[in-house]
């Protein structure tokens, strides 16, 4: 069947240039995910004071728990659609799609009432500071109600990447960037809705990206649906779990170790937290690329795996760990260049407040930066292993990550004081290695002898 134009399949060609190439556009429409997540922050952080920029650090990990979720269950249900494209089986390609969308919006209901609910005991559990706990809080119902237009979007990008579309996924997050940028000036310093304004903004965004994304999947022949393809089939849907649900399960994992380390944090006092929020505002930066060749290792992964290519798979992992310890590189650099000037931009008030802040974040930041490589290795080492089905091992990654991540946050202060928590986070991506690495070769193993075992 002739393939949609904007869709790369990536069974053919060289590794490195395929990954590259998908992972170009995936990278510019992080960047822009990430700027609107930047300039959310500055304008918080210079229009409302340390204050409110405290707040929305102090309950940042609670909101990634709730994102982290949804894209676990999103991205593992997209690897099957990767494999059943790969292997050009249209049929259970639709199949797939129909029972990912209605578990998807399974997800979106569970994952939506649980987090209002838990909310406030939640934030209160994490000994977020009382003077800006009602800021925090305003932000997050807002942010909750909109997570089914969260999932909608996760998911709708997810499966287009998995059938090698990553331009589309571009546009709605250059659209939803220049959106969010627009109405957080508005809502924030035009209306004076503090908060509110900032995560209105963000949802408003997340609508436009979502509908973009959706309109293109409804363009594509491959997707063309009819009603016998709305069969809930048990068997597809507990495969489809089977790849979401561990997924899940380590994003909430990852995320529960970094509350436990917000809860350390929050001891420090609301400059700590200030500076500590800055820096981690930059993580998303650091981390773009890293992501965007997850993404991309994902999807060839995937698809390779179901034409049947593994030694594709092989190649495609020497050559994005090349590509990714690179990049590395190149961002640590530029980063310990500018970053003081870009941390400046989140962080006001007081002078001797927003200098203790800003002391925490450069801190913070270099330490980020020398162990970036350690983060690159993990993205694209996890990103491979999922592809080839096998989310459990990942999963354990996850797992170490929580260890490493808690244990040295609730040890490490008692001998190096604020520094430990710092170096906490750099330990837990040392700790996810430890686990990726010696996985990998297990997994690639296993499934050269299962494509061998089939082919005889």
């Amino acid at each position: 069947m002739k393939k949609q134009p904007g869709m790369m399949v990536q069974t053919e060609g060289s590794p490195g240039r395929l990954l590259l190439l998908f992972s170009l556009p995936l990278m510019a429409g992080n960047i822009f995910q990430q700027m609107y997540t930047v300039v959310d922050t500055a304008v918080v952080g210079k229009a409302l004071g340390v204050d409110a920029l405290a707040a929305l650090g102090a309950v940042d990990w609670l909101n990634w728990l709730t994102l982290g979720a949804i894209q676990g269950f999103t991205q593992g249900f997209s690897i099957l659609l990767a494999q059943r494209f790969g292997a050009g089986d249209y049929v259970k390609l639709r199949q797939t799609m129909t029972n990912a969308i209605a578990l998807s919006v399974l997800c979106a209901a569970v994952i939506t009432t649980g987090s209002e609910a838990l909310a406030e005991p939640v934030v209160i559990l994490l000994r977020t500071p009382a003077e800006i706990r009602h800021i925090a809080m305003a932000y997050l119902r807002l942010l909750f109600a909109g997570l089914p237009v969260v999932t909608a979007y996760n998911f709708a990008a997810a499966a287009l990447r998995a059938l090698g579309d990553g331009r589309t996924p571009l546009i709605a997050m250059v659209a939803a960037s220049v959106t969010n940028i627009f109405l957080d000036l508005w809502f924030v310093l035009g209306f004076r809705w503090g908060v509110r304004g900032a995560a209105a903004a963000t949802i408003i965004a997340q609508c436009l990206a979502a509908a973009c994304c959706i309109w293109r999947l409804c363009r594509i022949e491959a997707l063309h649906l009819s009603r016998e393809d709305w069969v809930l089939r048990g068997p597809l849907c507990g495969r489809l779990m089977t790849l979401g649900l561990p997924m899940a399960l380590q994003n909430t994992i990852i995320a529960v170790g970094g509350m436990i380390i917000q809860t350390i944090v929050n001891g420090f006092g609301v400059a700590f937290i200030a500076g500590f929020t800055a820096t981690n505002k930059l993580y998303g930066v650091l981390e773009v690329a890293a992501t965007s060749y997850g993404y991309a290792m994902t999807t060839y992964t995937g698809q390779n795996l179901g034409a049947g290519k593994t030694e594709r798979i092989s190649q495609g992992m020497r050559a994005g760990l090349v590509i990714a310890l690179a990049t590395s590189a190149v961002i640590a650099a530029a980063m310990l260049a500018g970053g003081r000037w870009v941390l400046s931009c989140f962080i006001s008030g007081g002078a001797e407040e927003s200098e203790r802040a800003m002391a925490v974040a450069v801190r913070y930041l270099r330490l980020m930066l020398v162990c970036l490589p350690v983060l690159y290795i993990l993205h694209v080492t996890r990103s491979c292993i999922q592809g080839m089905g096998n989310t459990l091992l990942p999963m354990a990654s996850g797992i170490s990550e929580f260890i490493m991540r808690t244990g040295g946050a609730l040890l490490l202060p008692a001998v190096m004081g604020e520094t430990g928590v710092m170096c906490a986070e750099v330990l837990a991506w040392l700790g996810a290695d430890l686990i990726l690495v010696p996985s990998y070769f297990y997994v690639m193993n296993r499934t050269r002898r299962n494509i061998t075992e089939g082919e005889t």
